[in-house]
């Protein structure tokens, strides 16, 4: 088992936190590698007794987070999207909730955007330690846990099945180079949807539950006023196109967010439950979340408190 406690020998005048520091050594080129030792020492130097514990498989954070959560104040994670949304998955398992931070190491970073945290990973850190609590809306899928998308069809794959490797190297070209690749092959669904407020049929090649302000980079594809904590998900359903060429409309329209309801819906929701007429694969936070006929996506509000930036942060060093 690769742990180690920093900070626990250390006088101090307040009395320590324990903290657990849940990292990915493989994410975003393996950036936290040349900064692990300053991250570490700005969370002991805010009160903390840091746990450290590299991950070492798909999975472990999960695993990680559930068996050990629950014996301390606070958890951190540092790594893509992927880590994090494993690191809530096994704090919601472990039967305690608890103060979550964030330092973004991965390759696109969706969430953490959306959550407005630095990009300069000792930045980040700190508002890991010492930023103020949010409490964010978390996604409830089947018996599974989301953080900001849930998602099926066209390109839902591209993520988890684009080696590390590629996602190091090039970043987020990386996903559009494999998602055009994967153009050609694209298949509809026939479903049947319920909505809070109503109820579609219809043949779709994409679908996403989304609670973020941007998805792939893309900022503004899932709507104009998105709020993190308000009980809603933001909902797009793109149709079956008639050609390539309207495929191709139909994705500049979405990136624009010029909605035409001949081509996708768009609404907002707390609750959903999707009937496919076959078992399709969703992805859940860029990750695979298996295939499934039948899905129940429920908003479980505010539910996770993340640390965010406080309206002043102390002077940014080089990361």
């Amino acid at each position: 088992m690769l742990l180690f406690v920093i900070g626990e020998g250390r006088r101090s005048s307040m009395a320590r936190k324990k903290m657990l520091f849940i990292y990915n050594p493989k994410a975003g080129k393996g950036r936290i590698r040349n900064h692990l030792s300053d991250v570490i020492d700005i969370l002991v130097k805010s009160g903390n007794e840091v746990t450290v514990y590299p991950t070492q498989y798909s999975g472990d954070a999960v695993r990680a987070a559930q068996e050990k959560a629950k014996r301390y104040d606070s958890v951190v994670a540092c790594g893509g999207d992927g880590t994090l949304d494993e690191v809530v998955t096994g704090i919601l398992r472990s039967g305690k909730i608890v103060p979550v931070g964030y330092i973004p190491a991965g390759s696109t970073n969706d969430f953490a955007n959306s959550l407005g945290l630095p990009k300069n990973m000792l930045q980040a850190a700190w508002t890991a330690a010492q930023g103020k609590l949010f409490p964010c809306d978390i996604g409830s899928f089947n018996e599974d846990t989301f953080i900001y998308i849930a998602a099926f069809g066209l390109f839902t794959d591209v993520s988890y099945e684009t080696k590390q490797i590629y996602k190091n190297v090039l970043g987020h070209m990386a996903y559009l180079l494999e998602g055009m690749r994967r153009l050609p092959a694209v298949r509809s669904c026939r479903m049947k949807v319920w909505a809070e407020e109503m109820e579609l049929e219809g043949d779709f090649i994409f679908g996403m539950v989304t609670n973020s302000v941007s998805v792939g980079g893309f900022k503004r594809i899932t709507g104009k006023y998105v709020e993190l904590d308000d009980g809603l998900f933001e909902v797009t359903l793109i149709k079956k196109p008639n050609n390539p060429m309207e495929l191709n409309q139909i994705l500049a329209d979405l990136v624009n967010r010029n909605i035409d309801t001949e081509q996708m819906y768009c609404f907002k929701s707390a609750s959903l439950r999707i009937e496919a007429e076959e078992e399709i694969p969703w992805a859940l936070d860029g990750e695979f979340g298996g295939k499934h006929r039948i899905v129940e996506v429920k908003n479980r509000k505010q539910l996770i408190r993340f640390r965010i930036p406080q309206k002043e942060q102390p002077p940014e060093k080089s990361s």
